[in-house]
């Protein structure tokens, strides 16, 4: 899942990543957790979270602001998490690479982004979807 290391895009209270993952966990308080503690709690469900984009740069929290993209080495995914079947990405941007990640072997999943900038659907319709990162 594409996700900022110190919460500062997932974390801000109007972004709805630890809200959805939460809820999809049966966890409800997830979001109230310290970052550690958060991915703690998300780990003790087998899920990791990793950053889509190694480095880059962008003004503000848009997608669309991303500049100068430095992907993850992908090749190494596997070498890191060798468990790893299944890979989900929070949005179409990072759902980019979903077909490279498909080609290495892993069932993928996009989810609708949990950016406030996806108004256009409801919490329980995005939910909706989270809830597959279980299967």
């Amino acid at each position: 899942m594409l996700c900022d290391r110190q919460r500062c895009q997932t974390g801000q209270n109007i972004n709805q990543f630890w809200r959805l993952l939460g809820v999809a966990l049966g966890e409800p308080a997830l979001r109230e957790l310290a970052y550690d503690a958060g991915l703690e709690r998300v780990l003790s469900h087998d899920i990791g979270i990793w950053d889509v984009l190694d480095a880059c740069h962008r003004q503000g929290s848009l997608d669309s602001a991303i500049r100068h993209a430095k992907p993850n080495d992908f090749a190494s995914l596997r070498e890191h998490a060798p468990l790893l079947e299944n890979v989900c990405f929070n949005g179409k941007t990072a759902g980019r690479f979903a077909d490279v990640i498909g080609e290495a072997g892993y069932t993928t999943l996009v989810l609708p982004s949990s950016s406030p900038a996806n108004a256009m659907l409801s919490f329980e319709r995005k939910l909706s979807h989270w809830r597959g990162i279980l299967s």
